[in-house]
């Protein structure tokens, strides 16, 4: 008989995190009871557990509604597809929470009251949160973002002349991996603020391949046309290939550039980009044929 595989017994860390706060809330709770007159005579010890218990008790509401938000929401929509990023937006608001939770139960901890000290601090937290608005502001457009279907983890965009794809979102940034695979951090807000484009927000089978040649390779731009009409209207991933149009997008002082529209066989972003790259190629290839031939 095969032994079973160790990592689905496991239970996950969330349910045991849990499982121990309700633990020590009890244990918390049952010392209020049995050792009253203690706690009586040393305000140390109940300030200690009382930051205790306020931060415990807490974090296991917001630990329930946390988890019967992200039931309900994956109740509703266990039978299709959808965008957006809630999950990852309840679990931040519950980061956030805890941190909270965790700043009141220091002031019960020190003694201080936590509703006279930010009534106290009013001018105080004013000034804070005028110095921090850029990353309150982030955080808001974070929030925004996350219970939105505008972008989504794995999503392909372009921000100003980088794209890449979605690999995590913050309060503070979109965190994306460009094409060379370096990690680019965009700020929050430029999703508002600046033409930002989200490649995989309606999927498409149209896919467009730009590039630009010298200005005396130009000239046999229609020897080009016919070559790559001729390689790639037979291709298996591309579908009307024959209606192929060679388009000029702007000439420059040394150089034209140039666009091709096409149609793939499906909305793939990684067979778009094999397909970019086969044209690409193809491109490279008569324009090192071209200058030979005029150098010859």
């Amino acid at each position: 008989m095969s032994p079973e595989n160790p990592q689905k017994a496991l239970v996950p860390r969330g349910v045991i995190t849990f499982i121990l706060k309700v633990f020590l809330s009890c244990i918390i709770i049952w010392t209020y009871v049995q050792f009253d007159q203690v706690y009586e005579d040393s305000k140390m010890l109940t300030h200690i557990s009382r930051g205790a218990s306020t931060f415990l008790i807490l974090s296991i509401f917001f630990s329930i509604i946390r988890y019967v938000f992200i039931a309900i929401y994956n109740a509703r929509n266990a039978n299709r597809a959808v965008r957006g990023n809630f999950v990852l937006g309840v679990n931040r608001l519950t980061v956030v929470a805890n941190a909270i939770s965790g700043i009141i139960a220091l002031m019960l901890f020190f003694g201080i009251n936590p509703v006279e000290f930010v009534t106290s601090l009013t001018i105080v937290a004013m000034a804070i949160a005028v110095t921090l608005r850029d990353y309150i502001t982030n955080m808001i457009s974070g929030l925004i973002i996350m219970f939105s279907d505008q972008l989504s983890i794995g999503d392909r965009i372009r921000v100003d002349d980088q794209q890449g794809r979605i690999i995590d979102i913050t309060l503070a940034n979109i965190v994306f991996q460009d094409e060379e695979d370096d990690i680019v951090m965009v700020p929050n807000n430029m999703v508002f603020n600046s033409t930002f484009t989200n490649h995989s927000a309606h999927p498409s089978s149209f896919f467009a391949v730009r590039f630009e040649l010298p200005l005396n390779v130009a000239l046999d731009v229609e020897k080009l046309e016919k070559s790559l009409r001729a390689n790639l209207q037979s291709h298996p991933n591309l579908e009307n290939a024959e209606e192929m149009e060679l388009k000029v997008l702007e000439i420059g002082k040394d150089a034209v550039k140039y666009k091709i529209d096409l149609h793939a066989i499906s909305y793939s972003n990684k067979l778009h980009r094999r397909l970019e790259n086969e044209i690409l190629k193809e491109v490279l290839k008569f324009e090192k044929e071209s200058s030979e031939a005029r150098s010859a």
